[in-house]
């Protein structure tokens, strides 16, 4: 009987954006199979003009793309309840990760925090430890990634 035939890995960059921290990691999924390739956190100076810290963010993820070459990515949807500021300011952090992506043509998916919560603790209300945990254990990490990194695997 023939081997069955592999699937060939898909290299996905998921994105967790924030004007101050954007998140973000790379996994290989090869059917069920996932593999964290690298994770971690642009961090925009503090401090600096709003304009400044969405060109980090450009910047940072290009630079993350032409290392690590992903063909897909997933992004956060913002998500704020409380101040509308807010969730004006993350949305322009958005705004630039996926302009980013976009740039280099990869194919974007686009997830609701909640969504995502749910598939990976199986609930969507979980808090972030619960999700650092499950990412470290779901692949395999050495030690849980930072709150913003776990967000951004989770993605995937």
């Amino acid at each position: 009987m023939p081997a069955p035939a592999s699937h060939p890995a898909v290299r996905i960059l998921g994105i967790d954006p924030g004007s101050q921290r954007t998140g973000w990691g790379v996994v290989d999924v090869a059917g069920q199979r996932l593999s964290a390739v690298a994770h971690g956190c642009i961090r925009t100076e503090a401090g600096a003009p709003l304009a400044r810290r969405l060109l980090q963010i450009l910047d940072g993820l290009r630079e993350i793309i032409a290392i690590h070459a992903p063909v897909e990515a997933a992004v956060e949807e913002v998500f704020v309840r409380v101040n509308p500021g807010s969730a004006l300011v993350l949305g322009q952090a958005r705004g630039a990760a996926l302009c980013a992506l976009a740039g280099a043509g990869l194919a974007i998916n686009e997830y609701t925090p909640a969504r995502i919560k749910s598939a990976v603790v199986g609930h969507g209300r979980a808090e972030k430890g619960q999700v650092q945990g499950m990412i470290k254990l779901l692949l395999e990490l050495p030690s849980a990634p930072s709150a913003d990194a776990a967000d951004a695997l989770a993605d995937r």
